[in-house]
């Protein structure tokens, strides 16, 4: 099923090729671990299986040394060689992490102890308003230490229901000498878009003599310019995605149409059908800016104070270009813009396109039910038609699309007595995702028909338009070519900040069991907001200031798609509009009002959740044996200001520039903002019409108790048993808790409305979690992983609740009350198991690293579990003497459901769909399994000076998704290799 390109020969050989160079440095002594600097692959390796065999609970490690060594740009790179992690990647860099199969909405990222927030880049994620932590903003160069703790105990904050990571930074006391740093220079080779960039970074550590004060500083500015190419079956509503054949409306299907093909039209009816033949092209940039800082005062053995402050910021600027068919309206007889449902229309007859040369297969879905596909076609218009609608291009320029991430931690540490110990950790925390404006036009696309041939998963498809003229923008004398049809501008901004206090204690007890107590409170404010703007254009005329001359357009680069593969002759070509262009466009047609005027209050996000707990945890511990019991107490209050509609005329609207007007009958109405009402020039403003809103306050309070038990214990002196149990806690998604309201609809006396569903309780879980490791050797180790998790609460979107609300029926302008379409709750299940085992080859510079690992997920309604892969495996090879280091590491992540980390409380992911008569679940997108392959080498010059090389993706991966099977391939793509150059300089 799986099928990639051989992997790059010569890289893997120079690996082991790094034999002939003079053998490796002496190991430091055992009993210098903990203290000794590390300086290496294998140091390392010792000290993060250090950290690990002597944990009370079930921990991987990952040190900075070890991150220096592996080709990771930021931390969820270096996380997702751990066992039991998984990452959500775009453009081949990894942004989000998941963990024991889960979605990454339920693992908890912490940087020294706290949250952090931070934005999204892609205006898709920046108003999906997930919980998962983007670590694109974080370079792999601020780590110190990344705790990933697959075990909970009480004295970790709340919130990670598939586990807890904690990402320390550097302490300036922590260095041996007084004065250090570190100077790297460098660049960045992307192959697709066959650019360079810079990829810089440099810090500096100092100390007083005394060692009592100190201080870090940290900057970088990394750069890569990014491309993707694909092949889809994106189009627009009239043929998006897959559907099957019904006669009843694709009248163009006949027994005389299909003759001599052995078909009938009736064989026909039902068989599953792609709607679009589409490829997409997207070019953007990744310019990674920022810095941290950290001030450490150490008066005393007593008294410990450090202040960390961390900026990152990621400008992201992206283009889009997408060249899409419409199989589906070309077969229903619809010729308007954009698939609508306008009637086709050839010389005053409409006309339905026809199928011919038909290629049936029989797939079997993940559901287990078989269905019919329509695997290769003609899809074409009577001969003698005019040219009728087959498709549209578009491009799209998000202009100051950029991401941010910013913390501020005290940190203090004083011991009261000998046996006393307090701490307290405030800290402050913000990230902003934010698009300035999302720009694009749409032309629609003129011809008489297309074919197209599904190939396997990993190639892309046969395609190839007919009679559509030449492949440049306009409209030809024969009724060929393009017209502007359609044009959308918006932008959105979306905060996401924090403030948070921590107050722990230890007290030492020394008693026969109990080693210590650890108790605490913490207190945590968090608020999200996300609104976008839609700027008032001057007219609804499309052509005003429309784009013309060649110097405005551009056609797809001549290797468009080379990495797709596929048959020879498919159509890689289309055109767009330059950035410069759509810009121009946009600017002419602005018509300035206000900010309120261009507010959408409907798809307003206007959230606070304040998290209370406490906690009191006894450390435990006899004769080979440790671990812990506590329980943790957690309240939490969820204010949710939802827009809610007011029926149309109920509320008069005020007109721009004109002061504002209040609504006698809804006193909290928005009467600013135009959430869709036009305002052209020449045009009387009519203050009733469109939908208004007003902000709906909602509340909810959850108080629960996570109690937890960890227990360590030594079959030998290398042999370590570890049991853990607990109950967790992962609060829902912002959005299903606070989206607005939208789409009313009544059927039959039914009315039903999407919207929030803000009582839903946060997810739990509880864990079992056993474990045996055996540290047979030095850096070595063999491990063996069960765990189980039984989920209540997870979400199940699409389903109509016990809410409900008054709103206008747009059938007959009637007052009437609706039931809310949202999210209820379900159970889920998961059961795994994780096997890690590394060691060096004897005494050579050789050694290795792996881990595999099976999470088999269950929801109760029978559909797989939200990005969970069931199978994540890594492998490593790895070389170091005193010269030379080097690193090859392969990466393997098995299928999963891809979907946003945060679908609308309105998805239909969980419904039902009837097919050839069938009724089976609504089929969601799956990701095909993947396998990437990364390179790192390193030469040390001098002592102080190295060069490095990384190379990531280097088989060119294709990610491939499918929808039932694989028999129905969704979208192919591929993003090319990178390649990293730098010279590190260490004082």
């Amino acid at each position: 099923m799986f099928r990639q390109k051989p992997l790059a020969a010569a890289v893997s050989m120079a690996v082991w090729s790094l034999a002939a160079v003079p053998a490796m440095a002496q190991d430091a002594p055992a009993g210098q671990i903990q203290t000794v600097e590390v300086t290496g692959i294998r140091a390392s390796m010792a000290k993060s299986l250090a950290v690990k065999r002597d944990a009370a609970t079930n921990v991987e490690v990952i040190t900075a040394e070890d991150v220096g060594k592996m080709p990771d740009k930021n931390i969820a790179d270096s996380l997702q060689r751990l066992s039991g992690v998984a990452v959500r990647t775009d453009y081949d860099e990894a942004e989000k992490v998941a963990m024991r199969g889960t979605n990454p909405d339920h693992t908890l990222i912490l940087f020294n102890g706290h949250t952090v927030s931070g934005g999204d880049w892609y205006f898709a994620d920046q108003l999906s308003s997930s919980r998962s932590t983007s670590l694109s903003l974080m370079p792999s160069t601020v780590i110190n230490q990344a705790v990933v703790h697959k075990t909970s105990e009480a004295k970790l904050v709340d919130g990670g229901m598939a586990g807890t990571i904690n990402v320390t930074t550097r302490k300036p006391l922590a260095q041996k000498e007084r004065l250090t740093g570190v100077v790297n220079l460098g660049g960045v080779y992307s192959d697709l878009p066959s650019k360079f960039a810079h990829d810089t970074n440099a810090a500096i550590n100092w100390k007083n003599e005394s060692g009592t004060f100190g201080f870090i500083t940290t900057v970088f500015a990394e750069k890569r310019h990014v491309r993707r190419d694909s092949a889809s079956r994106f189009a627009y509503s009239g043929g998006s995605g897959w559907d099957v054949i019904n006669l009843d409306t694709m009248k163009g299907i006949t027994d005389e149409s299909l003759a001599g093909t052995g078909y009938k039209a009736s064989d026909l009816q039902g068989v599953r059908i792609p709607g679009s033949m589409s490829t997409e092209y997207v070019e953007g940039v990744r310019d990674r800016k920022g810095g941290m800082f950290s001030l450490q005062f150490k008066p005393n053995n007593d008294l410990d104070m450090t202040l960390t402050g961390f900026h990152s910021e990621m400008k992201a600027n992206n283009f889009g270009r997408l060249n899409a068919g419409a199989m589906f309206s070309m077969l229903r007889g619809l010729g308007g813009v954009q698939g609508t449902n306008v009637p086709t229309n050839s010389n005053g007859q409409r006309v339905y396109a026809q199928i011919k040369n038909p290629v049936i297969v029989t797939e079997r879905t993940l559901y287990g039910h078989e269905l019919k596909v329509l695997k290769a076609a003609d899809i074409v218009y009577p001969a003698g038609t005019t040219p009728q609608y087959i498709g549209e291009t578009e491009g799209a320029y998000r202009d100051g699309a950029k991401a941010s991430s910013a913390f501020l931690d005290l940190d203090v540490k004083y011991r009261v007595s000998q046996d006393l110990t307090v701490k307290a950790l405030l800290s402050a925390t913000k990230g902003v995702g934010k698009t300035a404006l999302d720009q694009g036009l749409t032309y629609t696309r003129y011809g008489t028909g297309v074919s197209y041939a599904l190939g396997s998963l990993y190639d892309a498809p046969f395609v190839q338009y007919y009679g559509t003229g030449p492949n440049v923008p306009g409209r030809n004398p024969d009724g060929s070519g393009y017209v502007l049809s359609g044009r959308a501008a918006s932008g959105v901004t979306t905060n996401d900040k924090e403030h948070s206090i921590n107050l722990d204690a230890e007290y030492k007890l020394n008693s026969a069991f109990v080693n210590s107590l650890d108790f605490g409170v913490r207190h945590a404010d968090h608020r999200r907001d996300s609104a976008r703007r839609f700027p008032q254009l001057r007219n609804s005329n499309l052509e005003s200031f429309a784009p013309t001359g060649a110097f405005n357009f551009q056609p797809l680069p001549a290797d468009f798609g080379s990495g797709l593969d596929g048959p020879a002759g498919w159509d890689n070509t289309s055109w767009t509009l330059t950035p410069e262009a759509l810009k121009a466009y946009f600017a002419a047609n602005y018509k300035p009002t206000n900010a309120q005027w261009e507010r959408r209050v409907s798809t307003e996000l206007d959230m606070r959740e304040r998290q209370s707990a406490g906690y009191l945890q006894a450390n435990l511990e006899g004769e080979r044996w440790s671990g812990n019991v506590g329980v943790r107490y957690v309240r939490t209050k969820v204010n949710a200001a939802v827009p809610a509609p007011i029926p149309v005329g109920l509320c008069p609207r005020t007109e721009p520039g004109k002061p504002a007007t209040t609504c006698a009958a809804v006193p909290g109405a928005i009467t600013t903002a135009s959430d869709g009402v036009q305002y052209y020039d020449g045009v009387p403003f009519n203050p009733l019409a469109g939908v208004m809103y007003y902000k709906e306050a909602k509340e909810s309070t959850f108080n629960n108790l996570l109690p937890s038990l960890n227990l360590r214990y030594e079959l030998t002196k290398d042999q370590i048993l570890r049991f853990g149990t607990s109950k967790t806690i992962s609060r829902q998604n912002y959005n299903i808790l606070g989206a607005g309201y939208g789409s009313p609809t009544c059927t039959d006396g039914i009315c039903q409305v999407t919207g929030p569903n803000p009582n839903l309780e946060p997810m739990f879980a509880k864990n079992v979690d056993l474990s045996w490791a055996w540290y047979f050797a030095r850096r070595s180790v063999v491990s063996v992983n069960l765990f189980a998790s039984n989920i209540t609460g997870y979400p199940k979107t699409g389903v109509a609740g016990q809410d409900r609300v008054t709103l206008l029926d747009p059938r007959d302008n009637i007052v009437k009350e609706f039931a809310v379409n949202s999210a209820s709750q379900q159970g889920a299940r998961i059961r795994g198991i994780e096997i890690m085992y590394e060691q060096p080859f004897g005494s050579t510079p050789f050694g290795f690293t792996s881990n595999v690992s099976k999470a088999k997920t269950k929801v109760d309604d029978g559909r797989p579990m939200v990005g969970a892969s069931e199978y994540a495996a890594n492998l490593g090879l790895y070389f170091e003497n005193e010269k030379v280091s080097a690193r090859l590491v392969a990466n393997y992540r098995s299928e999963y459901v891809n979907t946003s980390t945060a679908p609308a409380p309105n998805a239909n992911s969980q419904g039902l769909s009837t097919i050839n008569g069938v009724l089976m679940p609504v089929a969601p997108t799956m990701a095909a399994p993947v396998t990437t392959l990364a390179f790192n080498a390193s030469y040390n010059l001098t002592p102080d000076l190295v060069l490095s090389l990384d190379a990531t993706n280097l088989t060119n991966v294709k990610r491939a998704y499918y929808r039932y099977s694989e028999a129905e391939p969704q979208k192919l793509d591929v993003a090319g290799r990178s390649y990293y150059v730098n010279l590190k300089y260490r004082f």
